[in-house]
């Protein structure tokens, strides 16, 4: 399964947000999207998604053009998830991930045993079990954030889109989130994510783009597109990009120069 957009043009009506962006995305690998606020990450997803119209090039899935896709047979490839909210009904998380079957069922169907069962196992896979009766309203950002990558992968999907899935969350938290996705990477997952931060890329990313105005500056491996010049391009602000020891061998980690274009 694969996701790929060609020379894609995307936006609003009466407003264009982004053009000439070409990237792919295949099962077993995370592609990381960063850039600045207003860059149009969010755009370039509700389109790669289907819920906007693109404007220009090509959005294949499976080779195929993503228009001639039914919406549901979308659903059943491709999930999605949102930044974490706080909710305003007190559905259990058991009741959110469930929600993921959506796609899978008729109009009138409830879900089956056979759904509930898919249901407990992703909420298990995120390490949500003891909280499975909990209220959503009443669970901790970080917590929030892995049930709706658990109701993601509850839909059964071979590909997910996630929206900047560590905003808002501690350090610790972000840390947990980015080793689920690591984890769906490694079990077969393709994942797309965007970020904000650098340092996220190199450590749970196979490939890299950076957005920025719209347009892609560079796709490829972390080590071959996250450079010195090109963060500095990126983001305006002078950066080095070094190499720590991380205990269990070397990575790379990005750093701002103070003083020196801040």
């Amino acid at each position: 399964m694969k996701l790929a957009a060609e020379a894609l043009a995307f936006g609003y009506p009466g407003r264009r947000v982004g053009d000439d962006v070409t990237l792919h995305l295949a099962a077993g690998e995370v592609l990381a999207l960063l850039g600045p606020n207003g860059s149009g990450k969010t755009t370039l997803f509700r389109t790669l998604l289907g819920l906007l119209p693109r404007q220009g090039g090509r959005l294949l899935l499976d080779g195929a053009d993503l228009d001639a896709w039914p919406r549901e047979a979308v659903a059943q490839r491709v999930s999605y998830v949102p930044q974490a909210h706080g909710g305003f009904f007190p559905y259990t998380v058991r009741e959110v991930v469930l929600m993921g079957r959506t796609s899978h069922l008729g109009l009138f169907a409830v879900p089956s045993r056979r759904d509930r069962g898919l249901a407990d196992e992703a909420i298990a896979r995120m390490g949500l079990s003891a909280l499975a009766e909990a209220a959503y309203t009443r669970i901790s950002g970080g917590e929030r954030q892995l049930t709706l990558i658990a109701r993601a992968l509850a839909q059964s999907t071979t590909l997910m889109v996630m929206d900047e899935p560590t905003a808002n969350l501690d350090f610790g938290n972000q840390l947990r989130v980015l080793e689920r996705i690591r984890a769906l990477a490694a079990d077969g997952m393709g994942v797309l994510l965007s970020t904000h931060d650098p340092d996220q890329v190199f450590a749970c990313a196979h490939r890299v783009a950076l957005l920025r105005g719209g347009r892609l500056l560079a796709c490829g491996s972390p080590g071959e597109v996250m450079t010195d010049a090109r963060l500095r391009e990126l983001y305006g602000i002078a950066v080095r990009v070094t190499t720590v020891n991380a205990g269990a061998g070397e990575r790379q980690v990005c750093l701002p120069l103070f003083g020196d274009g801040l």
